[in-house]
Parts: C-alpha cells; structure tokens; sequence
C-alpha cells in the first residue's frame, strides 16, 4: 500500500513538471533548427537559427512561427543596404528579455549580411515578434539587439526585397507579403517562451 502511494505521488510529481512546461524540459540540440520564410513575389529564405547564441529569443521565434502567427504579415520597413523588417502583427506577444551584451547576455553572433535579429523599442527587453534580416554588414547594431540565426539560401530573395520602391517611414509602395514561416525543429520540442515579468 505504502509502494502503491509513493508510485502515485511520484507519477503526480512528474506530471505537474510535465504540464508546467519551462525550464522543467531540457532542450537537447544537436541540431539547429532551420526556418522557410515564404515571400510572395519574391520567393523563399532558408535560415539556421542559432540556439546556443540566443536561446529563447529562438524559442519565441519558433512558436509564433509554428502557430502560425507570421502567415499572411508583410515586411513593412525596408532600407536598402541595411535590412528588412517584418512581423508586426495584430496581437502583441509577450515581451521577452533582450539577448545581448548591452543586457547583460553574451551574444557573438555579429549582424553581417544576411544575419536575422529581433527587433525592439529602445527598452532593451521589448521584443515581441518583429524580426529584422540584415541586408548588408551593420555593425553598430552588435551588442545591442539579439542576433539569432542566418540566412542560409535566399540570399537573391532578401536582395530582391531590400531594392523594391518605398515610401514615407520606409514601408513598401506595394505590400511585400510573408505567405508562411515555418521552422523544423530537427525533432527537438522546444519549451514555451520565457516572458518578461
């Protein structure tokens, strides 16, 4: 009977870790995760996300992207030779820390060509789901947003997108459409974003 009732409270233990989700998963990557990015018009980009470099800035990426958050949005501010931002939607996820060397987190991963980063306000844990993809080398934004992945294929996708026609606050004359964003996790479930308090 003892046995009996240690088995039950130890299965209700493990269980209430299970459902709580978090930090109680451990996150085993051997492999990164790759993301498709559909651009109406213009194609596809093939990125690496960098777990390792940015945990759960990829995390967060990786659960609007595969609850189809993304679908349907537009990159709406483009500066050529510098890059293309998108994923401002409707609802407004939870903010996440910034994950950077300026808030305090080693980030090496340097916001050269083709580097895909987070985007924030100038509080330093505001991002949400806007993203930006670096066009050409921008190094002053190193230390100061978190750099998560990179552009493995694409590259004449992300060219085309950053020379289209734009106007006033750098949105598109026409509206540059993600169809989908879509990431294999390699097999690995990766636990729920960690939001800012």
């Amino acid at each position: 009977m003892i046995k009996i009732m240690q088995l039950t409270i130890g299965l209700t233990f493990i269980l209430t870790l299970m459902a709580c989700g978090g930090d109680t998963m451990n996150e085993t990557v051997e492999e990164n995760p790759v993301a498709t990015i559909v651009v109406k018009d213009h194609g596809t980009m093939i990125v690496e996300l960098d777990f390792d470099t940015a945990p759960n800035t990829v995390r967060n990426f990786i659960n609007l992207a595969n609850d189809g958050f993304y679908d349907g949005l537009v990159f709406h501010r483009i500066i050529e030779s510098f890059m293309i931002q998108g994923g401002q939607g409707a609802s407004r996820p939870c903010e996440i820390a910034g994950e950077f060397a300026s808030n305090g987190f080693e980030n090496p991963l340097k916001h050269e060509r083709g580097v895909i980063s987070m985007a924030r306000t100038m509080v330093k844990d505001s991002a949400t789901s806007q993203f930006f993809i670096v066009h050409r080398d921008a190094p002053h934004l190193d230390g100061e947003y978190a750099a998560f992945g990179t552009l493995i294929e694409g590259f004449d996708v992300l060219d085309s997108i950053a020379t289209i026609p734009t106007g006033a606050h750098d949105r598109p004359v026409e509206n540059v459409v993600i169809e989908s964003i879509e990431v294999d996790t390699k097999g690995v479930q990766f636990n729920e974003t960690q939001c800012v308090d």
